[in-house]
């Protein structure tokens, strides 16, 4: 207990030192050692990758989960070191509501069997955003929290020591300087002028005090100075890896961005195929305003294009009243001759017109006059049949 308070007491009366050099430096009223140029550039490099990952993360993690009470629980559940319940995405939700809905008014009637359509659909939308979701949490957030976590913080401590260790030295440095002084200040003006034997004793005496608290104090700043290129030489190697962060930061960020390129392929493919459904289901049941008749085709030859020219208008009236119009319209797809295309997703034929697809094999392509810009005709050895243009890959 008594080593304790021993203890405690000198770590007091260092960090009132360290508190009184520190103030005396803002005050301009003491001297500060300068950092190494090349130190200094490092910790400025170091603070604007912490600060900059810090809301590269914060806003990552509202693109992915823009709820914040759920945020909230995600974190609550990591800091316990607890794994999070399943929790179902909020297209996932809504497939699940049409299905139920779907079984209340009636799966053989046209409502309901089209809510079960959608609704499937929706289902393999969320479980896309779910996959998402973890890979982008695996692959991207985690390694920028391990670097905030572990690896800044393991900088940020030794960067407190190495400033504990400058204030250390400055006050070695005013020691020193102070005892200079008066040691100086002694030898010009001697305090006993009498010439009794016992002044003198006590000017020598007073001398040799002086002398031995300016070796002291010497020996004390070689001691900071040493200490101080010590953890200067810790900290600056620590700085140093920031340029491996970058390198590990970078291959995370392509990571997702693969990640989002893939699921919005998949989304994209999902809604091709819902598209399709609906129109087919649309001429079984005989309704008479199909789908493709209330709301364009998500993928047409327009999308496909581009934006129309600056100075085109389109009449919103004539479009609502004739929706067919604006699909006679649109640019035929840039396809002239025979080409190679590369197969995106697999792809099955709902006819005997159509040629199933397999991904990422190679076809041959070609269109023919009067075709529906959104097809192309296919062909693979022998066979042949019609192929969307949404599946492919044209290749020059």
């Amino acid at each position: 207990m008594d080593f304790n308070v021993k203890k405690l007491a000198s770590d007091a009366g260092v960090f009132f030192t360290r508190a009184m050099q520190f103030t005396e430096e803002k005050l301009g009223q003491a001297e500060k050692t300068e950092l190494d140029p090349h130190l200094e550039n490092l910790i400025t490099r170091a603070d604007g990758t912490k600060n900059w990952t810090e809301k590269i993360l914060r806003q990552t993690e509202v693109l992915l989960q823009p709820n914040p009470s759920a945020r909230i629980e995600e974190f609550i559940y990591d800091k316990l070191d607890k794994k999070l319940p399943s929790r179902m995405t909020n297209a996932e939700l809504l497939g699940q509501y049409m299905l139920d809905a779907a079984k209340e008014f009636g799966p053989g009637t046209p409502y309901g069997s089209t809510l079960i359509i959608v609704g499937e659909y929706q289902v393999r939308l969320g479980g896309a955003e779910r996959e998402f979701l973890q890979t982008s949490a695996a692959s991207f957030l985690t390694p920028l929290r391990n670097f905030l976590e572990g690896d800044w913080r393991t900088i940020s401590k030794e960067r407190r020591l190495l400033e504990n260790r400058r204030l250390d030295l400055d006050i070695c440095k005013a020691r020193v300087k102070k005892a200079k002084q008066a040691e100086a200040k002694a030898a010009a003006a001697p305090d006993f002028q009498e010439t009794r034997p016992r002044n003198y004793v006590l000017s020598a005496s007073a001398s040799a005090l002086l002398s031995e608290e300016v070796d002291k104090a010497e020996h004390e700043l070689r001691v900071a100075q040493t200490e101080f290129d010590r953890q200067a030489e810790v900290t600056r190697l620590l700085l140093e890896g920031i340029s491996s962060t970058h390198l590990n930061h970078l291959r995370c960020l392509q990571d997702f961005a693969e990640a989002q390129a893939t699921y919005y392929a998949q989304c994209h493919h999902y809604m091709h195929e819902l598209q399709r459904e609906l129109s087919r289901h649309a001429n079984a049941v005989g309704a008479p305003n199909s789908s493709a008749a209330v709301c364009p085709s998500p993928v047409s030859a327009a999308f496909l294009s581009g934006p129309p020219p600056p100075g085109a208008t389109v009449s919103s009236s004539s479009s609502s009243q004739k929706p067919s119009t604006l699909a006679m319209e649109q640019t035929p797809f840039p396809v002239t001759g025979t080409r190679k295309a590369k197969v995106l997703y697999d792809y099955d034929a709902h006819d005997v017109s159509e040629l199933s697809l397999l991904a990422d094999e190679l076809i041959t392509v070609y269109t023919v006059p009067g075709m529906d810009p959104d097809w192309l005709v296919g062909e693979r050895g022998n066979e042949k049949g019609k192929v969307p243009v949404t599946y492919l890959e044209l290749l020059s």
